[in-house]
Protein backbone atom coordinates (compact mmCIF):
# COMPACT_ATOMS: atom_id res chain seq x y z
CA UNK A 1 0.00 0.00 0.00
CA UNK A 2 1.76 3.43 -1.28
CA UNK A 3 0.55 6.70 0.67
CA UNK A 4 -3.26 5.47 1.42
CA UNK A 5 -5.48 8.98 1.05
CA UNK A 6 -8.47 9.03 3.11
CA UNK A 7 -10.82 11.93 2.86
CA UNK A 8 -12.80 13.87 5.58
CA UNK A 9 -16.11 14.87 4.83
CA UNK A 10 -19.18 15.91 6.36
CA UNK A 11 -21.58 18.91 7.43
CA UNK A 12 -20.25 22.40 8.03
CA UNK A 13 -18.54 23.17 11.32
CA UNK A 14 -18.77 19.33 12.11
CA UNK A 15 -14.57 19.13 12.84
CA UNK A 16 -13.31 18.00 9.50
CA UNK A 17 -10.06 20.27 10.71
CA UNK A 18 -10.51 19.06 14.18
CA UNK A 19 -10.16 15.71 13.09
CA UNK A 20 -7.17 15.86 11.20
CA UNK A 21 -5.40 18.48 13.24
CA UNK A 22 -6.00 15.74 16.14
CA UNK A 23 -3.98 13.02 14.51
CA UNK A 24 -1.66 14.16 12.42
CA UNK A 25 2.28 14.24 12.56
CA UNK A 26 2.45 17.28 10.28
CA UNK A 27 1.36 21.17 11.09
CA UNK A 28 -2.07 20.66 8.97
CA UNK A 29 -2.03 22.49 5.76
CA UNK A 30 -5.45 24.54 6.10
CA UNK A 31 -7.36 27.07 3.51
CA UNK A 32 -9.62 28.41 6.10
CA UNK A 33 -10.88 32.00 5.59
CA UNK A 34 -13.52 34.31 7.38
CA UNK A 35 -17.50 32.49 7.55
CA UNK A 36 -19.55 35.03 6.05
CA UNK A 37 -22.70 32.84 5.68
CA UNK A 38 -25.47 31.61 8.52
CA UNK A 39 -22.53 29.24 9.55
CA UNK A 40 -21.01 32.46 11.22
CA UNK A 41 -23.09 32.05 14.09
CA UNK A 42 -21.21 28.91 14.63
CA UNK A 43 -17.99 29.48 13.61
CA UNK A 44 -15.68 32.20 12.94
CA UNK A 45 -13.44 30.56 10.12
CA UNK A 46 -14.61 27.83 7.14
CA UNK A 47 -12.74 25.63 5.08
CA UNK A 48 -12.90 26.48 1.38
CA UNK A 49 -10.33 24.03 -0.82
CA UNK A 50 -9.31 21.42 1.70
CA UNK A 51 -7.07 20.48 4.99
CA UNK A 52 -4.37 18.25 4.38
CA UNK A 53 -2.56 16.35 7.37
CA UNK A 54 -0.54 13.26 7.54
CA UNK A 55 -0.55 10.24 10.03
CA UNK A 56 1.36 7.28 10.15
CA UNK A 57 0.76 3.35 10.73
CA UNK A 58 2.39 0.87 13.05
CA UNK A 59 3.73 -0.90 10.41
CA UNK A 60 5.21 2.31 8.70
CA UNK A 61 2.62 3.50 5.87
CA UNK A 62 1.59 7.25 5.55
CA UNK A 63 -1.36 7.87 5.47
CA UNK A 64 -2.35 11.41 3.68
CA UNK A 65 -5.57 13.09 5.26
CA UNK A 66 -7.81 15.74 3.28
CA UNK A 67 -10.55 17.13 4.44
CA UNK A 68 -13.39 18.96 2.25
CA UNK A 69 -14.99 22.05 2.67
CA UNK A 70 -18.65 21.35 4.58
CA UNK A 71 -20.75 23.44 2.19
CA UNK A 72 -22.26 22.01 -1.05
CA UNK A 73 -20.85 25.16 -2.88
CA UNK A 74 -17.44 23.94 -2.81
CA UNK A 75 -18.74 20.13 -4.13
CA UNK A 76 -16.62 20.61 -7.11
CA UNK A 77 -13.75 20.45 -4.34
CA UNK A 78 -14.82 17.14 -3.53
CA UNK A 79 -14.56 16.11 -7.12
CA UNK A 80 -10.98 16.82 -7.24
CA UNK A 81 -10.14 15.71 -3.30
CA UNK A 82 -11.55 12.25 -3.74
CA UNK A 83 -9.31 11.39 -6.72
CA UNK A 84 -6.81 8.76 -5.92
CA UNK A 85 -8.45 8.43 -2.47
CA UNK A 86 -9.01 4.54 -0.50
CA UNK A 87 -11.22 6.06 1.67
CA UNK A 88 -14.17 8.33 3.14
CA UNK A 89 -14.73 9.50 6.82
CA UNK A 90 -18.34 10.84 7.01
CA UNK A 91 -18.80 13.26 10.32
CA UNK A 92 -22.06 14.39 10.81
CA UNK A 93 -23.53 16.73 13.31
CA UNK A 94 -26.07 15.32 15.50
CA UNK A 95 -27.31 19.23 16.42
CA UNK A 96 -28.54 19.84 12.72
CA UNK A 97 -31.38 20.17 12.28
CA UNK A 98 -31.57 17.31 10.05
CA UNK A 99 -28.81 15.45 10.39
CA UNK A 100 -30.20 11.87 9.04
CA UNK A 101 -31.27 13.50 5.59
CA UNK A 102 -27.93 15.37 5.85
CA UNK A 103 -26.21 11.92 6.00
CA UNK A 104 -28.36 10.69 3.28
CA UNK A 105 -27.09 13.73 0.76
CA UNK A 106 -23.53 12.50 1.70
CA UNK A 107 -24.36 8.96 1.14
CA UNK A 108 -25.11 10.46 -2.48
CA UNK A 109 -23.06 13.05 -3.50
CA UNK A 110 -20.45 10.65 -2.46
CA UNK A 111 -22.39 7.36 -3.73
CA UNK A 112 -19.82 6.09 -6.86
CA UNK A 113 -17.05 6.90 -4.53
CA UNK A 114 -18.52 4.88 -1.72
CA UNK A 115 -19.46 2.12 -3.93
CA UNK A 116 -15.42 1.85 -5.10
CA UNK A 117 -13.96 2.02 -2.19
CA UNK A 118 -15.09 1.53 1.90
CA UNK A 119 -16.38 4.32 3.69
CA UNK A 120 -17.26 5.16 7.62
CA UNK A 121 -19.55 7.23 9.63
CA UNK A 122 -18.92 9.00 13.02
CA UNK A 123 -21.78 11.31 14.57
CA UNK A 124 -21.08 13.87 16.87
CA UNK A 125 -22.61 15.69 19.43
CA UNK A 126 -24.48 12.61 19.92
CA UNK A 127 -26.83 13.59 23.91
CA UNK A 128 -29.89 13.94 24.69
CA UNK A 129 -31.27 16.22 22.02
CA UNK A 130 -31.46 14.92 17.89
CA UNK A 131 -31.16 11.43 16.55
CA UNK A 132 -30.35 8.06 18.27
CA UNK A 133 -27.25 5.91 16.34
CA UNK A 134 -30.09 3.43 15.33
CA UNK A 135 -31.50 6.32 13.34
CA UNK A 136 -28.74 6.54 11.36
CA UNK A 137 -28.34 2.67 11.26
CA UNK A 138 -31.78 2.35 10.10
CA UNK A 139 -31.38 5.04 6.86
CA UNK A 140 -28.58 2.64 6.09
CA UNK A 141 -30.45 -0.34 6.35
CA UNK A 142 -33.18 0.97 4.14
CA UNK A 143 -30.52 2.61 1.59
CA UNK A 144 -29.27 -1.34 1.75
CA UNK A 145 -25.71 -0.18 2.49
CA UNK A 146 -23.89 -1.86 5.16
CA UNK A 147 -21.07 1.16 6.84
CA UNK A 148 -19.52 1.38 10.40
CA UNK A 149 -21.49 4.03 12.33
CA UNK A 150 -19.19 5.43 15.94
CA UNK A 151 -20.58 7.84 18.27
CA UNK A 152 -17.20 10.13 18.15
CA UNK A 153 -15.68 13.16 20.06
CA UNK A 154 -13.07 14.35 16.98
CA UNK A 155 -11.25 16.13 20.19
CA UNK A 156 -10.00 12.87 21.27
CA UNK A 157 -7.58 11.17 19.23
CA UNK A 158 -8.44 7.57 19.68
CA UNK A 159 -11.95 8.56 18.51
CA UNK A 160 -10.83 9.87 15.58
CA UNK A 161 -7.93 6.54 15.20
CA UNK A 162 -11.44 4.28 15.67
CA UNK A 163 -12.66 5.92 12.89
CA UNK A 164 -9.37 5.21 10.69
CA UNK A 165 -8.72 1.91 12.23
CA UNK A 166 -12.64 1.13 11.01
CA UNK A 167 -12.10 2.05 7.80
CA UNK A 168 -8.82 0.23 7.14
CA UNK A 169 -10.93 -3.03 8.26
CA UNK A 170 -13.36 -2.15 6.18
CA UNK A 171 -10.65 -1.63 3.26
CA UNK A 172 -9.11 -5.22 3.96
CA UNK A 173 -12.27 -6.97 4.37
CA UNK A 174 -13.08 -5.95 0.57
CA UNK A 175 -9.80 -6.82 -0.73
Amino acid sequence: MAQPKFIFTGTPGVGKTTAIETISEIPLIKTEVPTTDELAERKAMTTVAMDYGEFTLEDGHKIRLYGTPGQKRFEFMWRILIDGGLGLIILIDNERPDPVADLAMYLDDFGDFIADTAAVIGITRLGAQGPALDDYIELLGARGQIHPVFDVDIRRKDDVLLLIDALLSCLEAEA
